[in-house]
């Protein structure tokens, strides 16, 4: 390692116009390939929380703890702080990884050890063997979300990547909505014996990862990387080869201007140690403004998810096994809101719409804690507020991601967003220890029918906890307006130059002369 710093330091400044070229870059089919292929990570999680979810009823019930794997209440609740304790892990090890050894060679790492880890948990035969590979599965996914979301952000032309990183954060919600319809049939005994419905429920994430794997293989490293790690000669040949294969449809493209050229001097691998020191010193105003944004809109998420089916229960009487129908329009808001409003983040511009959002989500959420207190809500109309709140909250909290992606330098991007995302994760859990605290002590147990029910004693703790929540995420909104990086339409390297700048770079992308755009 001292042998390959010393060389580094060696180097000659580089002048370069690769950001500008990828910047200036239409649209196309290589575009499509890395949403594609990248951005079925969050469909994955999606799926992979929604599942987790309902195995846990099958694998706790009694009346097939026989047949599965013996597992109690306590062991699912286990089960997924591993699996929350593994993503943590997973971002923050290969978080510092991808920063190191490239994106691609992590992204393909990732995917790897989370279709691994997770066709053998489907093979579980011991509790132990269970929490094992749920801990790896997490790690995969963990990983997965500091390597993709540099590659995209870099990859992408800068006039697209708020809607389309904001976009893929959505595709979590589809991903959701097919593991809700899944449990329909894979997970009724009365179909499929309980230890085999689980398993093959396990196996879906698994399944769409490999449909993607060829995909994968065929995504280029990122040129900013390259060219940051003293691979100028790579980087360029890297675009030339994305240039070609537009040029061979009949694209033009713009010319780049000289005067966008980067000077560079490759920096030797940053440390953990360095990194935490750029974020409490020169980056703090943004470390600060990346921690608010996830924290807050994880808060928000917590409120509504940890007390959804207990308020569409014992509050408005929704059979138990009706519920789920009222989860698919609720979801369904939740992916169709990044998709209408991503657009407008690129437009109107980051801090405004990031603000906005928060804002109005909050807004909307303190006056459905009102209504529920006063009692005049039904579960149509219930189900309805939600959806409108997470419409507009959905894009807020993808646009979380879409910050602390791309407001730190290319040399510590990856490890700037698993940092931020393990801290998150962290205060996530927080918040849902306080929502199951509030449920606990406005509940009871009581005998109805033969049969142990929970009975909500009173709303009055919970539309405080929603009035709480939504007075965080308006704290989110405030501070993103105060402390919001304008970096709409923005080279990355214009937001925060790469740390081996040698001058203040200033390449503005070169819009397309032709080509399509993303819808």
């Amino acid at each position: 390692m001292g042998r390959a710093r010393g060389t580094l330091a060696a180097m000659e400044v580089v002048h370069s116009l690769v950001p500008a070229r990828m910047d200036r870059l239409p649209w196309s089919g290589f575009h499509w390939r890395v949403v594609i292929a990248l951005g079925v990570t969050w469909v994955l999680e999606g799926v992979e929380i929604g599942l987790a979810s309902a195995i846990g009823g099958i694998l706790s019930n009694p009346a097939h703890r026989d047949e599965t794997l013996h597992l109690d209440a306590a062991m699912i609740g286990y089960a997924g702080a591993i699996y929350l304790l593994g993503e943590v892990v997973g971002a923050l090890y290969f978080g510092r990884k991808a920063d190191l050894l490239g994106r691609r060679r992590l992204f393909i790492v990732t995917l790897a050890l989370y279709l691994i880890a997770n066709g053998l948990t489907a093979l579980s035969f011991h509790p132990s063997f269970f929490l094992i590979t749920r801990f790896f599965a997490g790690m995969g996914i963990g990983g997965e979300y500091a390597a993709i979301h540099s590659a995209i952000d870099e990859l992408t032309p800068a006039r697209y990547r708020g809607r389309v990183d904001i976009a893929i954060a959505g595709t979590y919600w589809g991903g959701a909505m097919l593991a809700a319809g899944v449990q329909y049939i894979l997970l009724d005994t009365a179909i499929i014996p309980a230890n085999w419905g689980w398993r093959g429920a396990l196996l879906l994430g698994p399944i769409i990862g490999f449909a993607i794997w060829p995909l994968r293989k065929y995504i280029p490293e990122s040129p900013r990387w390259q060219l940051a790690h003293g691979r100028a000669a790579e980087a360029e040949a890297t675009v030339d080869a994305i240039e070609a294969q537009l040029r061979a449809k009949g694209i033009e493209l713009a010319p780049v201007d000289p005067a966008h050229a980067i000077a560079i001097r490759p920096q030797a691998p940053v440390s953990a140690f360095v990194v935490g020191k750029l974020l409490a010193q020169k980056y703090l105003r943004r470390f600060v403004l990346g921690l608010t944004l996830m924290i807050t809109q994880s808060f928000l998420y917590n409120a509504i998810f940890f007390t959804y089916v207990l308020i569409l229960e014992h509050i408005y009487g929704v059979p138990s096994g009706s519920t789920a129908y009222y989860f698919f329009p609720f979801a369904a808001g939740n992916l169709i809101g990044p998709l209408v409003l991503g657009r407008w983040f690129d437009t109107i511009g980051r801090r405004r719409m990031i603000a906005l959002t928060y804002c109005s989500s909050a807004l909307l959420l303190g006056l459905s804690a009102y209504l529920f207190q006063a009692g005049v809500l039904t579960a149509q109309t219930q189900t309805i507020l939600w959806c409108v709140i997470f419409f507009i909250a959905s894009a807020a909290a993808s646009s979380a991601y879409l910050t602390v992606s791309e407001i730190f330098p290319v040399e510590m991007r990856a490890q700037s967003i698993s940092l931020i995302f393990a801290i998150a994760q962290g205060f996530g859990a927080l918040g849902a220890a306080l929502f199951g605290s509030i449920v606990a002590s406005a509940t009871h147990e009581e005998m109805i029918g033969g049969k142990v029910t929970l009975v909500l004693d009173d709303v009055g703790p919970l539309a405080l906890g929603y009035a709480g929540a939504a007075l965080l995420m308006f704290v989110g909104g405030v501070v993103a307006w105060r402390l919001g990086v304008d970096a709409e339409q923005r080279s990355l390297e214009d937001i925060a130059a790469p740390l081996g700048a040698t001058e203040t770079p200033h390449v503005t992308p070169v819009e397309a002369a032709t080509g399509p755009h993303p819808p």
